[in-house]
């Protein structure tokens, strides 16, 4: 029974991760009969769980939308990275969920086994969140829309304002979502100009899934942070590129920098790191992060903030 009940729970958080798997593709997950299967999605739609089954060769199952929220089924890595993860949404670049961020905050915190909860607490302790400022902010509810779009594989319009004030509409496959420095990005392709495109959240308005299916292309880059990042190759006259020999080994530096600058090792002790900000602030915090020894090759005007930093951090220590 013990077995039964857990391999119940392991297909209900593999049914809350996906919008649709193949029967065939779940058996062998569990490592069971495709009846067996069938058998646990009874108990789980006997539990409540709106568990959609979709007959034929290419039959599955989904979970639908209930009328209630359901609990999430999460293991110890997820848990405490959701913490975090709503810790840093209540001080991060989308507009409009910063209470409800530290409302859900408090209540997967308190519903933690306690050896979870103390690594959670840990990890928030030693976690200083760094407020952006003003600049433009991505609305909550067209991050959400999108990024559903992007997991459904469903074609997507909207209307769209570029750097210069043209607005468009447009009709895209979306592909992935890429948060770069202060903004978030879709990465999609635009069906009638017939190429691949990036484009600022904070520009983008009204989108609306078409309830159209597409069979993903092929990205013409590594990843899509590469592309949005190679895409603003384009606006250099309106940003910093920053050039930074950082005497520290490259895993560690790309481990803290993430996706917001490019890391490539230049030997076991040191790497050298390339941004491209349209603010300074962000590289001088993120280098006064990485708590290692940094030469900076470009701009010269990185070397003069990071000066004037410097004596106002002096100043306020022996002031």
């Amino acid at each position: 029974m013990a077995n039964t009940s857990s391999r119940t729970l392991r297909l209900l958080s593999l049914l809350q991760t996906h919008r649709y798997w193949p029967g065939a593709e779940l058996a062998e997950r569990l490592e069971v009969s495709p009846r067996t299967v069938r058998r646990d999605v009874d108990r789980l739609r006997e539990l409540g769980y709106p568990v959609q089954a979709h007959r034929g060769i290419d039959g599955g199952y989904q979970l639908a939308a209930g009328a209630v929220l359901p609990p999430l089924v999460l293991d110890d890595d997820e848990a405490v990275a959701l913490a975090i993860g709503l810790r840093m949404a209540a001080q991060g670049t989308v507009a409009g969920i910063e209470e409800s961020s530290l409302r859900a905050l408090t209540k997967v915190v308190q519903v933690m086994p306690p050896r979870l909860r103390r690594r959670a607490e840990v990890l928030l302790a030693a976690t200083v969140p760094a407020p952006w400022g003003p600049g433009p902010r991505a609305d909550a509810a067209v991050l959400t829309a999108v990024a559903q779009a992007c997991r459904d594989e469903e074609r997507l319009r909207f209307s769209y304002t570029a750097h210069k004030g043209e607005r468009s509409d447009r009709y895209v496959e979306p592909h992935r979502l890429v948060s770069l420095g202060r903004r978030w990005y879709l990465v999609a392709y635009d069906v009638n100009r017939h190429d691949w495109r990036s484009f600022r959240l904070d520009r983008l308005n009204g989108p609306v899934g078409t309830g159209e299916r597409f069979r993903p292309r092929e990205l013409p880059a590594e990843d899509a942070a590469a592309f949005v990042r190679r895409s603003l190759g384009s606006f250099a006259s309106a940003s910093h590129s920053v050039e930074v020999v950082v005497r520290a080994p490259a895993a560690a530096v790309r481990g803290a920098v993430g996706s917001w600058a490019t890391v490539t090792e230049i030997d076991e002790t040191s790497c050298r790191l390339l941004m491209s900000s349209d603010s300074l602030d962000w590289p001088a915090m993120a280098l006064g992060t990485l708590r290692a020894d940094f030469e900076v090759v470009r701009p010269p005007e990185l070397v003069d903030h990071l000066r004037d930093w410097a004596a106002r951090f002096t100043r306020s220590t022996t002031a």
